[in-house]
């Protein structure tokens, strides 16, 4: 292994620790609590490494958000392929399942994705392949089912959207607690045609 190779190597290491405190702070204390300092002082790396990686939070922040994105993808194909047996219905129910899951695991990432400022562009061509990608995976299910008439793309953003509401919703205690289950089958046998 070539120096320069040893170099890259250690500074993406020293990036994925940078991003996994952060995230790992933020989860435990919010993200008020990340700030430069308190993750220098607990990678034991200077401020100034922090920012030869990242110009500052809303940076670490999309790196969050990145990260989230791409688990989330995994989460909703995974979900989705494994209940391919109970058909559209059973995919399509799946799949809320596991973004509502995603969601109340990892409040602080999906902070990350769709509340906080993390210098990331949606619904653009220049939007990041992990973004791309997460929305791909809720298309990929719902295309299936969009029924005749209905542009696919645009049935993904209402049910994304629905979804998003009900974390957001849930997570301010402005609706009742014990009926996701409820809701999950209302969005499913309402908004997708199956």
């Amino acid at each position: 292994m070539s120096v320069q190779e040893r170099k890259q190597r250690e500074r993406a290491e020293r990036e994925r620790l940078i991003v996994a405190t952060a995230r790992q702070l933020a989860e435990e204390q919010g993200w008020d609590a990340v700030t430069t300092r308190r993750l220098a002082e607990r990678i034991e790396y200077s401020q100034p490494v922090l920012y030869s990686h990242f110009r500052g939070k809303r940076e670490i922040i999309g790196a969050v958000a990145l990260e989230g994105a791409a688990e989330l993808a995994a989460e909703l194909r995974a979900a989705s392929g494994s209940a391919s047996a109970e058909g559209a219905r059973g995919r399509v129910t799946a799949l809320a399942r596991a973004y509502l899951g995603f969601a109340e695991r990892n409040p602080a990432v999906y902070d990350a994705m769709f509340q906080l400022d993390g210098g990331l562009v949606f619904a653009a061509e220049e939007t990041p392949e992990a973004l791309k990608d997460g929305f791909a995976a809720l298309l990929e299910t719902l295309k299936d089912v969009a029924g005749e008439g209905v542009e696919a793309g645009l049935l993904t953003e209402v049910f994304w959207a629905s979804l998003h509401g009900l974390v957001t919703l849930s997570r301010a205690g402005r609706l009742p607690v014990g009926d996701a289950e409820q809701r999950v089958w209302l969005l499913v046998s309402r908004l997708a045609v199956v």
